[in-house]
């Protein structure tokens, strides 16, 4: 097998985690049940990933990297800060039946039973949570928010969509999109000094 074929099958292989771990969850999703799906042998998939263990990590973080690619892209556009942190909050929020964030929610509970799981699991959780500081820091440099402490605002803010995200992912209609998108904004307004409105 060539390194590029290698590469490709491995991708593959990632992709096709990703949609059974979404339909069968982190707990559930065997490694056969991947191999079945990709229709490869069980020997195959650990000889990418050695352990059902790093498989699920593995998938967990290629789910995430379509959406930090996203992020990284925001953050160091030439846009100002106020149409980069209406950017982040509209990529962070949950978008209709959202898939990732299944896969998120899904990935805390098993951070909690499997170490390289949660370390892949901080690590993203951090990007967010460092790219938001650096807009808001930005925008306060910039004198386009008034906020005393970025990094701070920047928790408070993802701590509020994550459990609202909970929410919409798991209860079915127990608040509205609008509800949860005028929170969010209502939220973030207060956190760096502007009105709900320009969020909009």
């Amino acid at each position: 097998m060539t390194r590029r074929t290698a590469e490709v099958r491995l991708d593959a292989l990632l992709s096709t985690a990703c949609d059974v771990i979404v339909e069968r969850g982190l707990a559930n999703t065997r490694t056969s049940d991947v191999a079945t799906a990709a229709g490869v042998s069980q020997a195959l998939v650990f000889y990418h990933f050695a352990t059902k263990e790093n498989l699920l990590a593995q998938a967990f973080a290629y789910a995430a990297k379509q959406d930090l690619a996203r992020l990284h892209a925001v953050v160091h556009s030439t846009a100002s800060p106020l149409e980069k942190l209406k950017k982040i909050l509209r990529l962070y929020a949950p978008q209709g039946r959202s898939k990732s964030w299944a896969m998120w929610i899904d990935g805390w509970s098993e951070s909690l039973r499997t170490p390289e799981l949660e370390k892949v699991s901080r690590r993203l959780d951090l990007r967010w949570k460092e790219a938001l500081t650096e807009v808001i820091s930005e925008g306060v440099d910039a004198g386009s928010f008034k906020c005393e402490d970025a990094a701070g605002a920047a928790w408070r803010i993802l701590a509020l969509v994550d459990g609202l995200a909970v929410q919409v992912t798991v209860h079915d209609r127990v608040i509205s999109r609008r509800q949860l998108s005028d929170w969010i904004r209502g939220t973030a307004a207060r956190e760096v000094g502007v009105e709900p409105a320009q969020l909009a």
